[in-house]
């Protein structure tokens, strides 16, 4: 592997029975990268991030991890009891040994601090995803994977925590594995896209995918109002249509509805 590679994962695949999950699938995360993995449902997204953890494995190919690689991972789906009363600094704790300034530094790095003494059951969908960042980055990780992240948000939060997981990137200098149906927005921060569908489809920047035959295959043009395939630029925001306004100027720049 390269010296800032991470993982590394080649022609691998892995099957039930007589069935193949996935296979064939290569590529690599890097230091300081986002790797997008998008598919339908049953693609084998999950089965692939599980793969590249290690929690499955593989029945063929080879997976090779840095040494001393460390790893947290944000489930798609969490079972709670929300009538027991957790607290968020307990909640932060519970599977490992975290000190009390890690955990207050993750919660503040994630826009939560303040909520560091409320009980789980009254947070808001998008609180509790901030808390769960927090919670995966307080171990102070090399790789980050995070399996449909912004479940049971609005969309302004959804921008808000793609948002915060570009920044964390850039705070920890982490490679981060991200998977998602929010094509367009999660695509837009990605350096990597891996298009899955049992292999890979395609793969390459954002851009590239999106206009390749087999993603349009997948998912047809489904750019949204208000959305595009962009790489964020910090000389700009946005106004309430999703125009960019460019701070320089203080001018509009384009939009999607403006087209």
């Amino acid at each position: 592997m390269l010296d800032g590679t991470l993982v590394e994962l080649l022609n691998v695949g892995i099957k039930r029975e007589s069935r193949w999950l996935v296979r064939g699938v290569s590529f690599t995360v890097d230091k300081g990268e986002i790797v997008t993995l998008i598919g339908p449902n049953g693609s084998g997204k999950s089965t692939t991030a599980k793969l590249l953890l290690g929690v499955l494995e593989a029945n063929e190919g080879t997976i090779n991890r840095r040494k001393d690689l460390v790893v947290s991972y944000l489930p798609q789906s969490l079972s709670i009891d929300w009538t027991l009363p957790i607290r968020v600094d307990h909640f932060m704790k519970m599977t490992g040994k975290v000190s009390d300034d890690n955990v207050r530094s993750a919660l503040t790095s994630t826009g939560a601090e303040h909520l560091i003494k409320e009980e789980l059951r009254v947070l808001s969908g998008g609180e509790f995803q901030r808390v769960m960042i927090a919670r995966a980055i307080s171990r102070k990780p090399d790789l980050i994977v995070l399996d449909e992240p912004v479940q049971g948000v609005d969309f302004s939060g959804l921008v808000e925590l793609y948002q915060l997981i570009e920044s964390l990137r850039d705070e920890l200098n982490c490679g981060i594995v991200l998977i998602s149906h929010d094509l367009h927005i999660v695509m837009a921060a990605s350096d990597n896209v891996i298009c899955l569908n049992g292999h890979v489809c395609c793969s390459g920047t954002p851009k590239s995918v999106s206009e390749s035959e087999e993603y349009l295959a997948l998912f047809g043009r489904q750019v949204e109002p208000g959305l595009a395939l962009y790489k964020h630029k910090h000389d700009h925001t946005h106004d309430t249509d999703g125009a960019l306004i460019d701070i320089r100027e203080n001018s509009r720049i384009t939009s999607n509805m403006d087209q």
